[in-house]
């Protein structure tokens, strides 16, 4: 398995966190489970080789798209695939999709549309290109035209409510969001509607998410136990952080770190 991750461009890193590229080949008679977390963080997603089906309730299955955009989202999904899979991803701050498609956050949030739906016509001459091109430095290259040239035809603002969503990411989801609206000089109604339009959820549920993933990132550390990392992460105490890392990723904490759930493989490389 190969998972790397490639930094934006200077114009597009106030929207982009980063791309990223997941390859895999399957083993004959060993299909590959992957399982996405909560996010507070929407991706553009293109599946360049290969295709996966979404393991739905009740033992059914939906084929997934072949481009499209991972919304926001405050539970797991999980996917089966059965031949080799090449995967380019897009993982972008929370306020990037209404600044560069003009799209509330809200309508994308816990949903999969395919590129098409998303975009219409632009998105299957993007989805095109995307799996046209020759390679890795291709689709940076041809994804970083698309998104600078979307910047350049909204101009986008950047309200106070931005630097609010930024600062919950960078603390981990443990800044005061309290603190944090009062420094963004609006009412608390105003400051609660702008930031549920540009994140997709409220204040409060956003930095539960984003405080779950910090907790993620803990992952492979074998010299810290549970409970320090409920502590790091900002929770008051065990209970709390079992109850969402269950309700956020469908596992049991413990399991999950001791590195035998299904869809960690590329967090092991």
């Amino acid at each position: 398995m190969k998972y790397f991750t490639i930094s934006p461009s200077p114009a597009l890193a106030r929207y982009v966190r980063s791309f990223w590229v997941l390859e895999h080949e399957v083993s004959v008679g060993q299909p590959y489970i992957h399982r996405t977390m909560a996010d507070g963080c929407a991706e553009l997603i293109f599946h360049y080789k290969g295709r996966f089906d979404e393991l739905l309730a009740n033992d059914k299955t939906e084929l997934s798209f072949n481009s499209g955009v991972h919304g926001q989202s405050q539970s797991f999904r999980r996917f089966l695939i059965r031949e080799d899979f090449g995967i380019f991803g897009v993982y972008l701050y929370p306020f990037a999709v209404p600044v560069l498609f003009g799209i509330p956050s809200t309508e994308i949030s816990n949903e999969m549309p395919d590129i098409v739906t998303f975009l219409g016509n632009t998105g299957a001459e993007l989805e095109e290109k995307m799996m046209l091109a020759a390679g890795t430095s291709e689709r940076v290259r041809v994804m970083s035209e698309f998104l600078e040239n979307c910047l350049r035809k909204n101009q986008p603002s950047e309200p106070a409510v931005f630097s609010v969503i930024n600062q919950i990411i960078q603390s981990n989801g443990i800044a005061s969001v309290p603190e944090l609206a009062a420094s963004s000089f609006l009412s608390t109604r105003q400051f609660e509607r702008k930031f549920k339009a540009f994140s997709g959820f409220s204040p409060k549920l956003f930095s539960r998410i984003i405080r779950f993933q910090s907790a993620l990132n803990a992952y492979g550390d074998k010299e810290k136990s549970l409970t320090e990392i409920a502590y790091e992460c900002g929770y008051y105490d065990q209970s709390h952080f079992i109850h969402d890392f269950k309700a956020f990723s469908g596992d049991h904490p413990r399991f999950y770190f001791s590195g035998r759930t299904e869809g960690t493989g590329y967090r092991d490389v």
